[in-house]
């Protein structure tokens, strides 16, 4: 596929037009800088949560990860916590992909002694799988930092199989009159300063609530699933929809 569509908007990371490449650079950098104390401060700063919503994309894609020969790719894949958890169901072969080579040492790392997870470097909006190759894709946490969420949809669709199955993980709207407000005022006014402190690398996690401000609700991201020619698509709020599941098929 092409790299040269223009990046939308809604989905810069940076919150501003330009060249998708200069995008990726930025987030490649600010990840690179947190990959050491990345998983322990997911744990801590999620109160655990980041486990849990991990396990519950595993479980989405279960069906496909028992059949004997599938194979399946964890994009975005940071240190590897998601595709560790598909691999530990697989039958079949597991690859996590990243454009971040310290995140991607750190889950090679992790990974020792599976004989079915392998990780390559590589970037969502030009992933090197051939057509319809897989049997289901997934990210989780990564999604949202895509230059262009449109052309990352029709990328993952395009190495998808007919039938393969997607499962998008990531940080959406809180629902919740009571629990809404408490989670906006932890996740924009303390979080920050906390994730900053203890990694010691200031700007990475003022971008986290920044990127997720800009990121589309849950049923906008729904249609822009359908859009990309995924069927039965649906999501699942996890925790009040601090994050949300949304899982799709590839048409026939």
């Amino acid at each position: 596929m092409s790299g040269s569509a223009k990046p939308e908007l809604a989905g810069s990371p940076l919150g501003r037009p330009g060249d998708p490449g200069s995008t990726a650079a930025e987030v490649r950098r600010m990840f690179a800088a947190v990959a050491p104390r990345y998983d322990l401060l997911n744990h801590v700063l999620s109160f655990g949560s980041d486990i849990l919503w991990r396990q519950k994309a595993a479980e989405a894609l279960a069906d496909v990860l028992a059949r004997p020969g599938s194979r399946v790719t964890d994009l975005c894949c940071g240190t590897g916590d998601l595709a560790l958890a598909l691999a530990s169901r697989s039958a079949g072969g597991v690859i996590g992909a990243d454009f971040c080579y310290p995140m991607l040492a750190r889950a090679r790392q992790k990974s020792l002694g599976r004989l079915h997870l392998h990780f390559v470097e590589a970037d969502v909006l030009r992933l090197p799988f051939a057509d319809a190759s897989l049997d289901a894709v997934s990210v989780a946490f990564g999604f949202r930092n895509l230059a262009n969420y449109r052309q990352g949809l029709r990328e993952m669709c395009r190495i998808l199989k007919p039938r393969g199955r997607m499962a998008i993980l990531e940080f959406s709207k809180v629902r919740g009159m009571i629990v809404g407000p408490l989670f906006r005022f932890y996740f924009r006014r303390l979080l920050p300063h906390l994730g900053s402190w203890a990694s010691g690398v200031p700007g990475p996690y003022q971008y986290l609530p920044d990127s997720v401000a800009r990121f589309p609700d849950q049923e906008s991201l729904a249609g822009m699933m359908r859009e990309a020619g995924l069927t039965r698509v649906r999501y699942r709020n996890l925790t009040r929809g601090v994050a949300a599941l949304h899982v799709g098929e590839k048409a026939v």
